[in-house]
């Protein structure tokens, strides 16, 4: 498969690009700027050549056109070259595109993001705009949307070794962890947390570690961008609501790579479990894409009541239900009739696996693969 344009747009001046591994971050760079003078800091040579002399990348940008554009790409690795791009910026204004697959070994150096002078943006898995017709849903809840994987001539076996070399390895070769076989239970335990409110005390017990640990995990996962949390949407509410936030593996494929599987587990829960986590990974990306000030959190009552993606800002109120099941029935929608009445100027969607867009009860409900293929960046 040909690498896809991607949607991200890039901003005019200078700007870090974070993204995990495999997202597509150095192909995206590549093509998108062909003349750049491009430093690649996972060759070892040149790493330690900057490790030893940072001031070269100096040397080396003053001999350049001041409107050549410079990228750097894995630039954690050798944390003290910002000082020098800072001062770049500051003396010639030169533009600089500074990709890494976290921004946490740049924090841990106590060296500050440039102080401004360099925006923000991240580069996710796939969108299933992207991909176009060579999206499946499917394909997609089986073995992700991570490029690299998509790409592969064998993605089940690409998978496992993203899921054994990447999340596992490597996070304790750049000494993120200190205990391995912690963190791989840690790495089991929580992956059923995926898609619930997270407790961290019972991830803690699962795994056999110190909450504090977990706590500590957790952060390593969002920093490399491998999970995230949503915060519940607490604006004018009229009932009492849980206060933890939801959890999320960033892609499908990561989450039943690393989700223990036995004769107990029904997999129509997995099924579900992963529909639901590529849906709010989808809206993630291209709320973060269209660069709007719309927000995504979920809504959950401690009575039980529960919506699982709620968006608010520049794009309204919107509250969308995921179900994986090909039709459609009456009690699906009463969580989201439960949230229409407390706030009644929502629109409110379901999202099913079935082929026919539905208008019930004020509720339209749409084909999932449709959903994701209008999540369109203007």
């Amino acid at each position: 498969m040909e690498m896809k344009v991607r949607a991200l747009r890039p901003p005019v001046g200078s700007y870090f690009l974070f993204g995990a591994r495999g997202t597509g971050k150095s192909s995206f760079v590549r093509r998108q700027y062909p003349g750049a003078l491009y430093i690649d800091l996972l060759d070892p040579a040149a790493q330690r050549e900057y490790l030893t002399r940072p001031e070269r990348l100096a040397e080396l940008v003053r001999a350049q056109p001041p409107d050549r554009i410079v990228v750097v790409d894995e630039v954690q690795k050798v944390p003290e070259l910002l000082a020098v791009v800072h001062a770049l910026i500051e003396e010639r204004r030169t533009r600089f595109v500074l990709t890494g697959s976290s921004a946490r070994k740049l924090k841990r150096s106590g060296v500050d993001l440039l102080a401004g002078r360099a925006a923000l943006r991240f580069l996710f898995p796939y969108l299933a705009s992207e991909l176009r017709d060579q999206f499946s849903l499917a394909g997609a809840l089986r073995v992700g949307l991570i490029p690299l994987i998509v790409e592969s001539a064998d993605p089940d076996d690409a998978l496992r070794a993203y899921v054994s070399l990447y999340v596992r390895e490597e996070v304790f070769q750049e000494g993120l962890v200190r205990n391995m076989a912690g963190f791989s239970r840690f790495l089991e335990a929580v992956s059923f947390s995926h898609g619930q409110v997270l407790n961290l005390a019972h991830v803690a017990r699962e795994a056999q570690v110190e909450r504090k640990s977990v706590e500590g995990y957790v952060s390593i996962l969002e920093d490399l961008l491998i999970g995230f949390r949503l915060s519940v949407f607490s604006r004018r509410s009229k009932r009492e609501l849980v206060g933890h936030g939801k959890f999320y593996l960033f892609d499908p494929g990561v989450y039943r790579a690393l989700r223990p599987r036995g004769p107990l587990d029904m997999p129509d829960t997995i099924e579900s479990v992963a529909f639901e986590g590529l849906i709010g990974q989808q809206l993630r990306t291209w709320l973060h894409y269209r660069q709007g000030d719309t927000e995504l959190f979920f809504w959950r009552t401690r009575g039980g009541a529960e919506v699982d993606f709620v968006l608010y800002g520049d794009l309204g109120l919107i509250a969308i239900e995921a179900k994986y099941s090909a039709r459609v029935r009456s009690e699906d929608l009463r969580h989201l009739k439960a949230f229409k009445a407390d706030y009644p100027q929502a629109t409110c969607n379901l999202v099913y696996a079935g082929h026919e867009r539905l208008l019930i009860d004020d509720v339209l409900c749409l084909p999932a693969e449709d959903f994701l293929q209008g999540l369109v960046v203007g």
